[in-house]
């Protein structure tokens, strides 16, 4: 009995050793394929990546869930940099931006909170000289831009909130949040995923996230899905996702206290984040927002309606001022 405890054991650890060196070899070959595409600037100890273009009124763009500031550099970008100074960041724990220190490692179950996000963000623009900027929030964007607005109500000349999570939802996120967002979770499953996820599994999720359109030509390639599937941005997107909704919860409180301008912008098919319980709901807890619906488009219009939300971001200049 005790000698077959011991093999038991040891094929446990082979396994733990084949998971974890597959694990790094995936996570080497995609930081290899996708070095940073801008700079780094450091806050508090914590390396933040950025990329700056362009000229103009202040622009930031904050990207969402599973994503990284290469969002938003298929043409998107680069268009408003015609007329804005743009500067692109790197959430907490995704692409080449570092975690808080009391949030990393692989038995850490804490998350970097919307407040903390947009207070590392806001740092490092200060030291970039971004001063009273547009704040544009995609998805979980959304959530971390109206906690800069919050924390800074007159440095902020607007928010734009594209397909944004906003208002607390009703029900559960499933389980891959759920188990992912849990110590065990990050510890012993996360690094199964980022060793032997399908490509084809991949693929699919691209495809059900811009349902109905579907998704431009080489985005995946462009985005770097591989720089999502480390180890360590698995752990902080599932805790950050997992943990998100009572934050919201707290910070719907205080939408009242967000007196500038507000521009939305969702698609009336948009599945991941509805319009029903997100944007609809959000324009009436705020004094100046501004509504507009996107028939027929899905989660990721950034992408696929372009024009749509480049117009939304020049209204919030103008009733800013900044135009």
């Amino acid at each position: 009995m005790r000698s077959m405890l011991l093999v038991f054991l040891l094929l446990v650890a082979v396994a733990v050793v084949v998971i974890q060196w597959r694990a790094r070899a995936h996570e080497a070959a995609a930081e290899a394929a996708h070095p940073p595409a801008g700079e780094i600037v450091t806050v508090d100890g914590v390396p933040v990546h950025y990329k700056t273009m362009g000229a103009g009124p202040d622009l930031v763009l904050i990207h969402g869930a599973s994503g990284n500031l290469n969002e938003f550099t298929m043409g998107f970008a680069q268009k408003l940099s015609e007329r804005y100074r743009v500067t692109l960041f790197d959430r907490p724990g995704l692409g080449w931006t570092g975690r808080l220190p009391d949030k990393a490692g692989a038995w850490n179950s804490a998350e970097e909170t919307p407040h903390e996000q947009a207070s590392l963000l806001a740092a490092a623009a200060d030291k970039l000289g971004v001063r009273n900027p547009i704040v544009m929030g995609h998805s979980f964007g959304g959530i971390v831009a109206i906690a800069w607005g919050l924390a800074r109500p007159q440095e902020t000349a607007a928010l734009v909130l594209v397909a944004a999570v906003a208002e607390p939802w009703p029900g559960d996120l499933g389980p891959t949040y759920t188990v992912g967002g849990t110590t065990l979770g990050g510890a012993l499953l996360i690094p199964m995923v980022t060793a032997f996820l399908p490509e084809g599994y991949v693929e699919r999720s691209i495809g059900s996230v811009f349902a109905p359109q579907d998704a431009p030509e080489g985005y995946a390639k462009h985005l770097g899905v591989g720089l999502t599937l480390r180890r360590e941005s698995i752990r902080a997107n599932s805790q950050q996702v997992n943990a998100l909704r009572p934050h919201v919860v707290e910070m719907q409180k205080r939408y009242g206290t967000l007196t500038m301008p507000i521009e939305l912008v969702h698609g009336t098919a948009d599945t991941t984040v509805p319009a029903d319980i997100h944007a609809k709901v959000f324009v009436n807890d705020v004094p100046n927002g501004n509504l507009t619906l996107l028939p027929g488009q899905g989660h990721m219009p950034q992408q696929t309606a372009q024009d749509d939300i480049i117009a939304a971001i020049d209204r919030a200049a103008a009733r800013a001022g900044l135009r």
